[in-house]
């Protein structure tokens, strides 16, 4: 088990690796733009009825999930059963500062109710104070919850220097993460084609285990073929259907 000073030193020589490598890559478009989509309604106001609609829409565009609060996975496993679409849910959103067995609690409740991935939120201020082992097991506690479901670290990136998303990035696929996302979409602020260049070039050193997803801000047919193009393996977004309808495909298509 790494000490903290062996964590400090680790994240330094991968903060220096990534920025000095600022080559920018531009990645293809993928086979199928519905299936990189997170069909998303996570506000506080939703109600069943929506949530059955985000479902349908999911099913009629071919979107790879529907991601929810907690509270619906249930009728979102529901309403989705033999179809593509999976359900994701969101866990310790979107603060991310409860205890890592909380978090853990309720990924595996949601695992249970039938989520298929599983979104938690980074502890932003175990990062900004580079307590990475704390921060580490916040993830790994939720990775080992859920296994072999797939978890997405969201680190909030409206709130990190350049450094700070590095090192979260790194912590996070050490700890066992499937993805590193960008935002949470409640912190103001927006996915940038910046901010998922460098966690692309962060988690590289994985061989594809670690992927990115962007989220927050994702609202148009441009804008998600920006934040693909600059690495993005999934897209998080409430505008799914106004983005296929500014694109060529057609409804399901793949």
């Amino acid at each position: 088990m790494r000490s903290n000073e062996d964590w400090k030193i680790a994240v330094k020589a991968k903060i220096d690796e990534v920025l000095a490598n600022a080559t920018a890559a531009e990645y293809p478009p993928p086979a199928s733009l519905p299936a990189t989509i997170d069909h998303t309604l996570l506000k506080p106001d939703a109600t069943p009825a929506q949530i059955n609609t985000l479902c349908d829409e999911a099913i009629k565009y071919g979107f790879k999930s529907c991601c929810v609060n907690g509270s619906y996975i249930p009728q979102v496993a529901e309403r989705l059963q033999g179809t593509r679409a999976i359900p994701c849910v969101v866990v310790g959103f979107p603060l991310g500062a409860m205890k890592p067995s909380a978090k853990a609690f309720e990924a595996q409740e949601a695992v249970r109710d039938g989520a298929k991935e599983v979104d938690m939120v980074l502890h932003i201020g175990h990062l900004k104070s580079q307590d990475y082992v704390c921060l580490h097991a916040d993830v790994e506690a939720v990775v080992r919850a859920c296994s072999p479901i797939p978890v997405k670290v969201i680190l909030e990136t409206v709130f990190l220097t350049d450094e700070e998303k590095i090192a979260a990035s790194f912590v996070a696929a050490e700890a066992g993460a499937a993805f590193v996302k960008t935002c949470t979409g409640f912190a103001g602020g927006a996915a940038s084609p910046g901010d998922v260049a460098l966690m692309k070039r962060t988690v590289s050193y994985k061989d594809g285990a670690v992927r990115v997803k962007a989220s927050a801000g994702v609202r148009t047919y441009e804008k998600c073929l920006e934040v693909i193009k600059a690495g993005a393996d999934r897209v998080g977004t409430s505008s799914g259907v106004a983005i296929m309808k500014k694109s060529d495909l057609v409804p399901g298509s793949h």
